[in-house]
């Protein structure tokens, strides 16, 4: 059964749609409907912000909402001045089929590379100047050097990351139809570890709720043990589609997720993300090295091969992989961090119980659990009398009784 990512599912369906920037959507919308009285003075708007703030989402939800045709050129794609100028030239000047209307999108203006996309600012000025319909550029950053041409030609907008106000209603409305339960200390958690970046709050919930219907804290903090600099489905997404040990590689430096957790990921869905047996084959190949890497270095401490590990399961897995998928595949929770999350109540208690032991019995909390434990259940079944005589003196009986009920409660 196919599944829907979320980003796709819910994505806005009118401008009115849009979360939060309300001030920022409504000037845009004052603008695109200023063209129904004529060509106004700014005839192009620079939008801008972040990455996952829903500019390319908002453009496409006005264009949607009027019924016009939607003209979208990535710039980050192919972006000389003669694609431009054949494209969103003519794009801007043609009439359209049945006279409806039309919306131009030029997207991420800001990645021009003025070396190898010569002429491509001075083509989009010109289509500014030409233009008969409203065009909307997209931009990261608009204060590169070589965008301020084009933001003086613009009316620029920015939009702003998604802040808790408006993204607590916008979560709690899509976890509802998705029946997934969630508290606001875990919705508000997830907003602030992918500052306000919807595409990556959207992907996270889905992929954490893969595992169970509910979000809770402890659920947002097995993404990472800290803030995160990128999502790790974004990390997934670059290590599994690069073409380049470079750039698989990359996927490191974007990211502060443990290398070892990170290396559960990779492993959990490497056998969706890779569709040729071969191919993955080679990519587990290379994951069991790193893995005899990461046992060595714990074993000897020789950090000194930690590189080796590192790069078999980012770049090894990036290069075995050669046959893209023909679909959208769904990022898997590990089994692994999983049973970890279920359990680490249970290995909480062993080990302040064993750290109790230990210091009245002048043994390491290792040891404590290896000799103590066994014959401290096999009493506590036959003779609770003194096994609750030991449990005082020890000073762990309140540890020891969560412990051995658990244990001994009959699986459901």
């Amino acid at each position: 059964m196919s599944v829907e990512p979320w980003t796709t599912k819910y994505r806005p369906r009118t401008s009115k749609d849009v979360a939060g920037n309300k001030t920022a959507i409504e000037k845009l919308r004052d603008w695109v409907e200023s063209w129904s009285k004529g060509r106004p003075s700014k005839a192009a708007v620079l939008l801008y912000g972040p990455a996952g703030v829903g500019k390319t989402s908002v453009t496409e939800a006005l264009a949607r909402e009027r019924g016009w045709d939607l003209v979208e050129i990535n710039a980050s794609d192919k972006r000389s001045g003669d694609i431009l100028a054949k494209v969103a030239g003519l794009a801007s000047t043609q009439s359209t089929l049945f006279s409806k209307g039309r919306l131009i999108l030029l997207d991420e203006v800001d990645g021009i590379n003025l070396r190898a996309d010569q002429g491509a600012v001075a083509t989009i000025l010109q289509i500014i100047k030409m233009t008969q319909y409203p065009l909307i550029l997209t931009a990261n950053d608009p204060w590169d050097p070589k965008t301020r041409p084009l933001r003086e030609a613009c009316l620029q907008i920015e939009l702003k990351r998604l802040g808790v106000r408006d993204g607590l209603p916008l979560l709690r409305n899509i976890l509802n139809q998705e029946g997934v339960k969630a508290n606001d200390d875990a919705l508000r958690l997830i907003l602030d570890r992918d500052r306000g970046d919807i595409r990556s709050i959207l992907n996270d919930m889905q992929l954490l709720s893969s595992r169970n219907r509910s979000l809770t804290v402890d659920d947002i903090d097995l993404l990472s043990g800290r803030d995160r600099t990128e999502s790790i489905f974004e990390v997934l997404r670059i290590i599994f589609n690069s073409r380049t040990t470079a750039s698989a590689r990359r996927a490191l430096s974007i990211s502060d997720v443990d290398q070892e957790m990170l290396f559960q990921w990779i492993f959990e869905n490497a056998p969706y993300q890779i569709p040729k047996p071969k191919e993955l084959e080679e990519a587990m190949s290379a994951l069991a090295e790193s893995d005899l890497y990461f046992g060595r270095i714990k074993k000897t401490q020789s950090w000194h091969l930690l590189s080796y590990a590192l790069d078999l399961m980012t770049a090894g897995v990036a290069i075995a992989k050669q046959t893209s998928l023909s679909g959208w595949v769904p990022m898997r929770f590990p089994q692994k961090i999983s049973s970890m999350s279920r359990t680490r109540s249970i290995r909480d208690t062993r080990k302040k119980a064993a750290a109790s032991i230990g210091v009245r019995s002048h043994v390491s909390v290792r040891r404590a659990q290896q000799l103590y434990f066994p014959l401290l259940r096999f009493i506590y079944e036959h003779n609770p009398d003194e096994y609750e005589r030991i449990a005082v003196s020890l000073d762990a009986k309140e540890e020891l009784d969560d412990l051995l009920s658990n244990e001994m409660r009959p699986p459901n």
